[in-house]
């Protein structure tokens, strides 16, 4: 049986959010800087903590990939469920908090071993990060803006990306790698302050309008002020039961398919992501210097544009034919295929990086598609743990499964071909595109027969 959000009717669409409403917004998507940056820290950096500490591909591949996505994923559900029942900002503040601390004790790092649990420790924060985020964007963002919203606090991830590059790369070049790490988590941890004494909790559900049976006016924030919207206990929906909302999840076609669409898309771009500093480097000749300014425009301009303009362009269709959710990310990662291959084959780091970035844009029209339908497909009581179950799908599988699988395929190749072995397991990634272009098919099909039994 479907979930339907009973909440999700005409006119939500009229509510305009005010000025608190964007500044919180503007806020979440520093945070999710933060979130990323130091996730890809380690990958930005590999090249020089490989140097140092004597590590291989394959150990890359694991700490940034499944050690990471094991905590980063599987707490992500108990921290889920403490949102959706707590003070959301309050459990968002904390856990930057705590990413960020890891975030520097990993720049004191004097092995492997303590490298890896400190980005286990990474994992545990973050876990607390992007669920409860999207909950608090869908209570200050009506229906039919939450797209747009949502593609804005996703570009945190290119944003993070970019500013890792440029300033983790310049750092490392200019001082130390392990400065870089320590420098970041600072800003993290003063951030993570911040956030706990200004932004406010909103009031659940309060942006969507009640049944026609309901006899309580709609709480909008038409022509808001700058006084952020307090949250209401009174006006709260009764709190879901946490395996309830699970078993609805996974039992749902529409949530299920966009979840496993999902993993298989992350699977290649988390394994492209942890791993294309490095290529460059190693077999294209790339140095820090050139990785700070030229990847990094290539990241900001190339993932930060794929979410943006999926963005706008999924509150622009899928009003009017819900299957966008699923062939827009389709077409997207079809037009990406040809490319992606030219910039594995590319001689220079220069063309190398002229062909990646429309495919860098392409990768990622999934995402804010893929959560705005989630959020809008489940009840506000139930959009934090439903927010989590998808990052525990998609992540567990991509990331987690991602880097190690790319890592490992580099080991691998190495035996026999060491100077181009990184080159070698980008090409195995081409078949994941299929996969995930399949998948967002049979999605686009569940959402045809769902609009269909809708209708009837």
């Amino acid at each position: 049986m479907a979930i339907s959000n009973p909440t999700a009717v005409p006119g939500a669409h009229a509510a305009r959010p005010g000025a608190y409403a964007w500044a919180v917004l503007a806020v979440l998507c520093f945070v999710y800087v933060l979130n990323f940056l130091d996730r890809q820290l380690l990958s930005i950096l590999a090249k020089p903590i490989q140097d140092e500490l004597g590590i291989s591909d394959g150990q890359i591949g694991l700490i940034s990939g499944l050690y990471f996505a094991m905590f980063y994923c599987i707490l992500a559900i108990p921290v889920g469920l403490l949102a959706d029942r707590t003070n959301r900002v309050k459990v968002l503040a904390f856990s930057c908090g705590l990413w960020s601390a890891a975030t520097a004790a990993c720049g004191l790092a004097a092995n492997y071993p303590q490298l890896a649990v400190a980005r286990m420790a990474v994992g545990v924060g973050e876990a607390g990060g992007v669920p409860p985020s999207y909950a608090i964007i869908s209570d200050y963002f009506p229906p039919g803006m939450r797209g747009t919203a949502l593609s804005l606090f996703n570009l945190g991830p290119p944003i993070g990306m970019a500013l890792g590059i440029a300033f983790g790369a310049s750092i490392a070049a200019a001082y130390s790698w392990r400065l870089a790490f320590i420098w970041i988590g600072v800003i993290g941890v003063l951030t993570a302050l911040f956030v706990w004494f200004w932004m406010r909790e909103p009031k659940r559900g309060g942006l969507d309008v009640k049944p026609a049976a309901a006899s309580e006016p709609v709480a909008t924030l038409v022509n808001a002020t700058d006084t952020p919207p307090a949250a209401d206990t009174a006006a709260v929906p009764a709190k879901s039961p946490f395996w309830a909302t699970v078993r609805l999840f996974f039992t749902d076609p529409v949530l299920v398919r966009v979840s496993l669409a999902c993993a298989a898309t992350q699977f290649m771009t988390y394994a492209v992501l942890n791993f294309t500093v490095l290529f460059l480097m190693r077999e294209k000749g790339m140095e820090l210097g050139d990785v700070a300014v030229w990847y990094a425009i290539v990241i900001l301009l190339g993932v930060g544009g794929g979410m943006f303009v999926s963005g706008r362009l999924i509150d622009k269709w899928g009003p009017r034919n819900r299957t966008a959710y699923a062939w827009l990310p389709a077409i997207g990662l079809a037009l990406a295929v040809p490319l992606f291959a030219a910039f594995v084959w590319a001689p220079s780091w220069q063309l190398a990086l002229v062909f990646l970035l429309v495919p860098t844009g392409l990768n990622y029209f999934y995402l804010s598609p893929s959560v705005a339908l989630v959020q809008e497909e489940v009840r506000p009581d139930q959009r934090v743990v439903a927010g989590a179950l998808l990052l525990l799908v998609m992540n567990l599988v991509g990331l987690g499964f991602g880097p190690t699988y790319l890592g490992f395929m580099s080991d691998f190749f190495a035996r026999t071909n060491p100077e181009n072995s990184l080159q070698l397991a980008f090409y195995t990634l081409i078949p994941v595109y299929f996969v995930a272009i399949g998948m967002f098919f049979w999605l686009a099909a569940a959402l045809k027969r769902s609009g269909e039994e809708a209708a009837a």
